[in-house]
């Protein structure tokens, strides 16, 4: 049984890791994630707990805000249990916005999902590979909207192919001797040429050619320059 399940109902605040806080009304807990609504923006964070440093119930306040409930949560479980990995299954083609550092989000789809990472198409980005232990929170978009409101049709309905590995360090071995951008691209030395994938290691080599090797355990997102 979840630790937060006496909590579903109250108002709390969450820690993530990197000292990022949210505030809401718990509406739903199971083994590995949360689901966290929040009034002020009218949005349901489903957060993975392996990231929630701290939980806290907010005292209440006569002067506090009080939002009203939606009637159904966007994603319905499979289960009376809820679980990361089929909240995953139920967002495959749902419009969502994913978190996973930083400072900005991505928004689109998810198109499959693997043993520990989810490929993920992103009307900016295009095809990611998004490794699934650095989910920080996923928000659904309402139901019939997109983002940056562009029309369903110019979206894809299934993006290009691409072979797909089950694990990722298997599918960044297939990005091998490719341009590609990691996190992001938040510095300069995650964007370059992927020259080799081994024991765990990326290596990669820069623009300025200097070549970097960074740690697969580390690396959040990737995807083609």
């Amino acid at each position: 049984m979840s630790v937060f399940k006496d909590l579903i109902g109250k108002n709390i605040e969450i820690e993530l890791s990197g000292k990022n806080f949210y505030t809401g009304t718990l509406i739903d807990s199971g083994l590995d994630i949360i689901v966290l609504y929040v009034g002020r923006s009218q949005r349901f964070y489903y957060i993975p707990t392996v990231h929630i440093q701290r939980v806290k119930e907010e005292k209440e306040d006569q002067n506090s805000f009080v939002y009203e409930l939606p009637e159904e949560k966007p994603l319905k479980p499979d289960s009376l249990t809820i679980s990361f990995r089929g909240i995953l299954n139920n967002s495959r083609g749902r419009f969502v916005e994913v978190y996973v550092t930083g400072n900005k989000s991505i928004h689109g789809y998810l198109t499959s999902i693997m043993n520990d990472y989810f490929v993920f198409y992103s009307p900016i980005y295009k095809t990611v590979f998004i490794s699934m232990g650095h989910v920080k929170w996923l928000v659904p978009y309402p139901e019939h909207s997109a983002p940056y409101s562009i029309n369903n049709q110019t979206l894809p309905a299934s993006p290009a192919s691409i072979p797909l590995a089950r694990s990722f360090e298997d599918q960044c071995k297939k990005l091998e001797n490719q341009l590609v951008v990691i996190d992001g691209g938040d510095s300069s030395e995650k964007i370059g040429l992927l020259q080799k994938v081994s024991n765990y290691q990326l290596t990669v080599i820069t623009a300025e050619r200097d070549m970097v090797y960074r740690n697969l355990e580390h690396i959040k997102t990737i995807h083609f320059a």
